[in-house]
């Protein structure tokens, strides 16, 4: 069963007929620690996307998978080479073509699912809403699985490169992961007792922040605990692609 418009023929995409929802994965392109690579964030949004699309459409959902946007926000990591970013007001345009597309083949439901924490399009969607038929649904989808990702690995503390990121990456991609080139990922505490509670807020430059761009100790990560978390995320989203593809847009909704 092919859901990635990628690599999928005219034929068969004819034969599919129009789907009801597309999703768009959206990742980034920047460093996680030593061991991981540029496109973890990329790579592993694409393999959620399109294993919780494959399974809403065997229940009978009407889906496809567009390709996924690979930069995201990213300038605080400018500190290490060859880190890629996409400003906003980017992420903005590129949106706006893609529903303008999906408008023009009658496809008015969009789901994003984002892969990486620095993006944040909560604004870009609250800007796009009533210039278009196509509704904008958004999904951080390693949020949904946060309590299971606390529940399997030793060290639930950090965000980028850390036990639970690099142990989903084991499940999906080995081949990528070098766990023995791997640092403890330890983080520098903020002089300000205000940004240590978490009372405001300040981009971070992660090349001060971290040592090697990771946060979080990956060094307990497995294939076990990858797929504990992965496959809980599949199930979720699976189910949000199928209720989307179910459900019918009025003048009312979501209300």
């Amino acid at each position: 069963m092919k859901v990635n418009l990628m690599e999928m023929t005219l034929k068969e995409v004819r034969e599919t007929g129009n789907p009801e929802v597309a999703i768009l994965p959206w990742g980034s392109c920047e460093c996680h620690n030593l061991h991981l690579p540029y496109g973890c964030d990329s790579l592993t949004v694409s393999a959620v996307a399109e294993r919780s699309s494959i399974r809403a459409v065997q229940a009978g959902a009407k889906a496809v998978v567009l390709p996924t946007i690979p930069i995201g926000v990213n300038s605080d990591l400018f500190g290490f080479p060859l880190v890629l970013h996409l400003s906003p007001t980017t992420q903005l345009e590129i949106l706006r073509d893609i529903v303008w597309s999906l408008e023009h083949h009658q496809i008015y439901k969009l789901l994003l699912i984002n892969g990486h924490g620095g993006n944040n399009f909560k604004a870009l969607a609250k800007q796009l809403y009533a210039q278009t038929k196509v509704r904008l649904f958004l999904c951080d989808w390693w949020k949904l699985v946060q309590e299971v990702a606390q529940q399997v690995c030793d060290d639930s503390g950090g965000e980028h490169g850390n036990e639970a990121e690099t142990s989903w990456m084991i499940y999906l991609y080995p081949e990528l992961v070098h766990l023995e080139w791997a640092d403890s990922g330890q983080v520098k505490t903020p002089r300000l007792e205000s940004l240590k509670k978490e009372e405001i807020w300040t981009a971070r430059p992660w090349h001060f922040l971290t040592v090697n761009s990771g946060y979080g100790d990956p060094r307990q990560a497995t294939f076990e605990k990858g797929e504990k978390i992965v496959e809980a995320a599949v199930e979720k989203i699976s189910r949000i692609i199928l209720e989307l593809s179910l459900v019918v847009l009025d003048d009312s909704f979501p209300y």
